[in-house]
């Protein structure tokens, strides 16, 4: 990073990278799948979090991918649901005063239901898409910003995305 922005630095770091796997506590992939979610939602996070730390523009936006399922418990996708909710805290963290992030930077989780991502539209083809979300053009411009810190569900219905805050 440093020998490609040099001494610039940037306006927002959004980090939209995770994955899902399902199971409770007796799936026999448990283990495995509740280590995979960690390095997908979590350790991407906080790869985020670190390269914020040191590139970001005082006043810029960092934004991390929670879930809204783990605003509640996920029995069927144990794994899924802590690392999310692990994603939830270290946004509070970051949003605290004394968090290593530049100064007046905003930090918030979405909590999507489920993101217009290239992968989902290659894995879930035939899925309407008039409910899953778009997002960010807004805050990259510094309009309709949220309080940094929030969790943020993204509730997209017909093309149209509501932000509730959790």
């Amino acid at each position: 990073m440093k020998e490609i922005l040099k001494d610039e630095k940037l306006d927002g770091i959004i980090c939209v990278a995770g994955g899902w796997a399902g199971g409770n506590a007796a799936h026999k992939d448990f283990l495995e799948n509740s280590e995979l979610m960690w390095k997908q939602s979590v350790w991407s996070s906080t790869i985020a979090s670190s390269i914020a730390v040191h590139y970001l523009k005082e006043g810029g936006f960092l934004s991390l991918t929670g879930a809204k399922a783990a605003l509640e418990g996920t029995p069927g996708m144990i794994g899924y649901g802590m690392a999310k909710a692990a994603v939830h805290q270290l946004t509070k963290s970051l949003a605290d005063e004394n968090s290593g992030l530049p100064k007046e930077a905003m930090v918030v989780s979405i909590l999507p239901v489920t993101l217009d991502t290239p992968m989902n539209r290659k894995w879930m083809s035939k899925a309407d898409t008039t409910s899953w979300t778009p997002m960010f053009w807004k805050w990259a411009n510094k309009i309709d910003r949220p309080k940094s810190g929030s969790l943020l569900q993204l509730i997209t219905k017909d093309d149209k995305t509501e932000i509730i805050p959790a």
